[in-house]
């Protein structure tokens, strides 16, 4: 997951645009980008989308961004977009882990009410929570957050809320590497991924791929996009480059040889490798793999 494309829920005709584009994922919002008066339309389209078969038959993965837990709409929101094509639900504003078990309850209830798991017509597979991080107290507890039920898979930073309200600059790259650091770690002891946030500057694109890189390099596994220009960079950041590859497949077979021999760590280009070099290397060979890119494959630009 590379790249996942915002759709405002109230515009459902962006779909089908949507999901012939290039991102790896849909984030469909029915929280900021849908005004008060929309909301209930927007859930009706939503949930209409989710359970379609270009939902459930789509490569892409489907997730929604409901309104907070906080909120009258979080329930409805949930009973209507619990459907076999979403993947999962992106929870706004979580600060504690009584909200996330609350949060992983109502997608279980919604589960049941809509027959989620009985049918033979699509592959079963958990709804998954994914947790934005966007205020001082859901960052202190991050941690706990990500423990605290197994649907959770990820969490992500949500930049504006978290910095701006504090005065602090969102644009500043040490402010940003201060919460991206802090963020994934509590994703690792969790064992979860970490998604980076977005960026709103829309006519920086070199400013997106900055960050996207930092991003890239703590270990997130990609990052939000609000508009389609930005999708093909963030594509081309996160996918492992073909000196990652060629040097990733260099210490599997590398690795293959040396447990032949009973040898725990070895050189592979004047670098020492052991068990944590080679698990990345299985990691970015397999990414690799699933991403279609062979041993020679020119990297996008």
């Amino acid at each position: 997951m590379r790249t996942k494309l915002f759709v405002p829920g109230s515009r459902p005709e962006l779909l089908p645009k949507a999901m012939a584009g290039d991102a790896d994922a849909l984030s469909i919002d029915l929280e900021d980008a849908v005004t008060e008066g929309r909301k209930e339309y927007a859930r009706e389209q939503v949930g209409l989308f989710t359970g379609s078969a270009a939902a459930v038959e789509g490569s892409k993965v489907i997730i929604v961004r409901v309104n907070a837990i906080s909120t009258p709409h979080f329930l409805p929101d949930v009973r209507a977009v619990v459907q076999p094509g979403l993947r999962m639900i992106n929870l706004p504003k979580v600060e504690t882990p009584e909200e996330v078990r609350e949060a992983a309850n109502a997608i279980a209830q919604a589960e049941r009410a809509n027959g989620i798991g009985r049918s033979e017509c699509y592959e079963v597979r958990p709804i998954g929570l994914l947790l934005t991080i966007e205020s001082p107290k859901g960052l202190r507890a991050a941690a706990a957050l990500a423990a605290a039920d197994p649907r959770v898979t990820g969490l992500q930073i949500g930049y504006g809320d978290l910095l701006e309200p504090l005065g602090i600059v969102r644009y500043d790259s040490a402010n940003v590497h201060a919460v991206m650091h802090a963020i994934r770690y509590a994703a690792a002891e969790a064992g979860v991924f970490a998604y980076d946030g977005a960026w709103a500057d829309v006519a920086n694109a070199e400013g997106f791929r900055a960050e996207a890189e930092m991003a890239k390099r703590l270990g997130y596994l990609g990052k939000s996009c609000i508009h389609p220009s930005q999708v093909p960079l963030g594509n081309s950041v996160f996918r492992p480059s073909d000196e990652e590859i060629a040097h990733s497949r260099q210490v599997l077979a590398a690795a293959e040889a040396a447990e032949a021999g009973g040898v725990g760590a070895f050189m592979v280009n004047g670098r020492m490798i052991d068990g944590p070099f080679i698990a990345r290397a299985r990691t970015i060979v397999e990414s690799a793999d699933r991403l279609g890119l062979s041993r020679s494959s020119p990297q996008t630009p």
